[in-house]
């Protein structure tokens, strides 16, 4: 498919992450020559919108709005896909596939929901499809999962893998702001989106947590199987009672094996502030993997941004590019059989911090008491914050010991129900 002069590559999107790309593969051509040994040409690059060609400083011969001309072209070898959703991508994705192309891609909510078929079209066609940076931008996670930590049965993965609501979450704990300020603030930076939905709601972290946990527990997993709370209702006081209990608050992503059972969700979580991954800030990444062989080992760094995603995205391009130059086989697709159930939310055993409005009078800790333990809910610690003389009300904030997610919840309904409840102003799980 390719020949002397070189391994060719199309690059489709030519947005922010697709504009640094194609500037490390034209800017870098003579060291990526030399790694490789041989030519690695950016042969053609797709946007539907004209001006990206502009912005992104591409020649008028590299650009196209039509797709078919990267598709149909027998000299590109590598179809780089950073288009992003799961309409156009998937469509490209499948048909480079068919007809015999390589594919890199960081496109994370292609990959939670159609990895399975698209792992089984690729063997089918002898091709690879490699996606490093759909999960935490330039930190090398992927191919860890897929290779080096192969010989482990792997246990568990807490990730901090969203890194708009890292630095949301790191600014209302260290600035003692509202979450509302701390959103305006990571807009203002461009951490966060106009409409930030997809992470303060915790969905991109969902598409990431469901890839790893693919990998990890080599078991299908789809994002609706991730349970999914977003930061939108944390506070400030949270994050100051959180330190009274010597405990940091961060999205968190977890997936867990426990016998036949696979579980996974994202929600806030309070780590313990001597934790590693309690320490990350800002707009870091961390991703914590237990096994059975290294014990736990922590993958750090920026996980986004042009740069790093770029550097992702070029290495996997490298590494097809090299099997293609020796004439190598593409490497195995992982594999992915639906063999574990997913572990509803109800069945999880955690702790709990519990944070409530109450009637400012004698009795009030006394009948909440009572409904936790009628839902065998122990209490660990206790404390009556903020009384307020007008309303004659006050904050009560209870740690628990562990206990059945579906205890919690019951015990929170039977909580609101007391006339002496105002509020239940939040209960987030804590993570040990």
């Amino acid at each position: 498919m390719s020949g002397s002069k070189g391994i060719e590559v199309g690059l489709m999107g030519l947005g922010v992450i697709g504009s640094e790309v194609s500037r490390v593969l034209r800017g870098k051509a003579d060291a990526l020559a030399v790694q490789l040994g041989c030519d690695l040409l950016l042969k053609k690059t797709l946007d539907c919108d004209v001006s990206k060609k502009i912005s992104a400083g591409i020649p008028d011969e590299l650009f196209t709005t039509n797709a078919d001309d990267l598709l149909n072209d027998p000299d590109i070898s590598i179809i780089i896909e950073v288009i992003g959703g799961d309409t156009h991508a998937y469509n490209y994705i499948k048909e480079a596939i068919t007809k015999g192309k390589h594919v890199v891609t960081a496109n994370k909510e292609l990959i939670a929901k159609h990895a399975p078929e698209l792992f089984a079209l690729a063997s089918k066609h002898r091709v690879e499809i490699r996606f490093e940076a759909s999960v935490g931008g330039g930190i090398p996670i992927i191919s860890p999962l897929k290779q080096d930590l192969q010989a482990n049965k792997i246990s568990s993965i807490h990730a901090i893998i969203n890194g708009t609501t890292n630095y949301i979450v790191t600014r209302m704990a260290k600035e003692n702001i509202d979450f509302t300020a701390a959103l305006k603030q990571a807009q203002k930076l461009g951490y966060a989106e106009a409409n930030p939905a997809n992470d303060i709601e915790g969905i991109d972290a969902s598409y990431k947590l469901a890839i790893l946990a693919m990998l990890a527990f080599r078991t299908e997993i789809r994002p609706e199987d991730v349970y999914r709370e977003g930061i939108s209702r944390l506070i400030s006081r949270d994050f100051l009672y959180a330190r009274e209990f010597g405990y940091a608050i961060k999205l968190l992503a977890i997936a867990k094996q426990e016998g036949d059972s696979v579980q996974v969700r994202v929600h806030p979580s309070l780590l313990p502030e001597d934790m590693l991954l309690a320490e990350v800030d800002g707009v870091f990444n961390a991703i914590e993997v237990e096994g059975d062989l290294t014990g736990k080992v922590i993958f750090y760094g920026r996980g986004a941004g042009p740069r790093p995603t770029s550097s992702a995205i070029v290495s996997d391009v490298l590494r097809i590019a090299r099997d293609i130059k020796l004439g190598l086989n593409p490497k195995p697709q992982a594999e992915v059989t639906r063999v574990k159930k997913i572990m509803p939310i109800a069945d999880i055993l955690t702790r709990y911090y519990i944070r409530m409005t109450t009637a400012d009078k004698a009795g009030v800790l006394a009948q909440i008491s009572k409904i936790l333990g009628d839902n065998s809910i122990s209490i660990a610690s206790a404390i009556q914050k903020e009384a307020d003389e007008k309303s004659k009300t006050a904050e009560i904030v209870i740690m628990t010991h562990p206990a059945q997610e579906s205890a919690m919840q019951r015990a929170r309904r039977e909580m609101e129900a007391l006339s002496v409840v105002k509020s239940i102003g939040n209960l987030i799980r804590v993570e040990d």
